[in-house]
């Protein structure tokens, strides 16, 4: 089984890489799945001369940014739709704030891909749409965690 790990980057403080860490090792360790993990992902588009100031292209040369989100974009969706049994989206105030993870969340309830989510909001305090995309929404990984050893231990 692969997951793939959805969730702000580009405003995430340290560029989501801390619970996308915390979900890899789980899922590798507790349940011998995979996942794609879109942080790794962008090391290997965007030439290690031009990383860390790739976000200020966006100011600078809007074709050059172009041309790298479109790479991301389209390695990313290939990816979701072709490789991946489910999502796990982290749904926080950074990625409330992007755009990537709506259209990844959107992606994957077109193709039948199921998503659980973390979040720090009530369902109450959701997009409509957001809420739509999902199967399972969580208050905490502890508590995503427990379900996906529950889920996915009774199938092997």
């Amino acid at each position: 089984m692969k997951a793939y790990l959805a969730g702000a980057i580009e405003y995430a403080p340290d560029g989501g890489k801390s619970w996308r860490e915390l979900v890899e090792k789980f899922l590798t360790d507790k349940l011998g799945h995979s996942c794609y993990n879109p942080v790794k992902e962008e090391f290997k588009i965007i030439p290690p001369s031009e990383y860390k100031s790739f976000r200020s292209l966006k100011d600078k040369d809007l074709d050059r940014f172009r041309y790298y989100m479109g790479k991301i974009i389209d390695r990313d969706l290939r990816v979701l739709t072709r490789e991946i049994d489910y999502v796990i989206c982290y749904w926080d105030r950074y990625a409330v704030k992007g755009g990537g993870t709506y259209g990844e969340l959107t992606i994957a309830y077109h193709y039948g891909i199921p998503v659980y989510m973390v979040s720090e909001f009530k369902p109450g305090e959701m997009s409509s749409w957001v809420i739509g995309c999902t199967l399972e929404i969580f208050n905490s990984f502890e508590a995503l965690f427990e379900f996906l050893l529950q889920r996915y231990n009774e199938q092997a």
